[in-house]
């Protein structure tokens, strides 16, 4: 097997197992009845756009397709800074609310630790950087990424 043929199926690996974890998430936020509000309701966007993309560009890997799935990607890694931001924030106003006269370290360490776990958004985080890790030096890009 050649180091081209390699390089296809790791490409196409990455790709569905970003898709597979898209799916998955979107499963548990059903599961945990994430729709509380529109805030909420985000991350099945992100989660929707991103399996789209990757699909797409694993079907049709040309480089507008490659390029698109990119900025999806950076998007959806911009969501999941927003989503940290948010569980935080919930978290540190539930903790100011049951407990107004905390010390505000005391405070900003619970919130760490709260009900809303901060590092769950990470894992669109982590399917969006499988799905661009599959564009590295992707041939159909061409020009620049074409040298090494």
């Amino acid at each position: 097997m050649s180091s081209a043929d390699i390089l296809s199926r790791l490409r196409r690996f990455l790709l569905i197992f970003s898709v597979l974890l898209l799916g998955g998430t979107t499963v548990e936020l059903l599961m945990v009845n994430h729709v509380g509000d529109a805030v909420q309701l985000i991350p099945f966007v992100l989660c929707a756009l991103g399996a789209t993309a990757a699909l797409v560009a694993l079907f049709r890997p040309r480089r507008s397709t490659l390029l698109m799935l990119r900025a999806c990607m950076w998007l959806i890694v911009a969501g999941t800074l927003f989503g940290v931001y948010q569980h935080f924030e919930n978290n540190l106003a539930f903790e100011r609310e049951i407990n107004p006269n905390a010390p505000a370290w005391d405070a900003l360490l619970t919130a760490l630790g709260g009900a809303n776990p901060l590092l769950a958004p990470g894992i669109l985080a982590v399917a969006a950087i499988l799905a661009l890790a599959a564009t590295y030096h992707h041939p159909a890009l061409g020009g620049e990424e074409q040298s090494t």
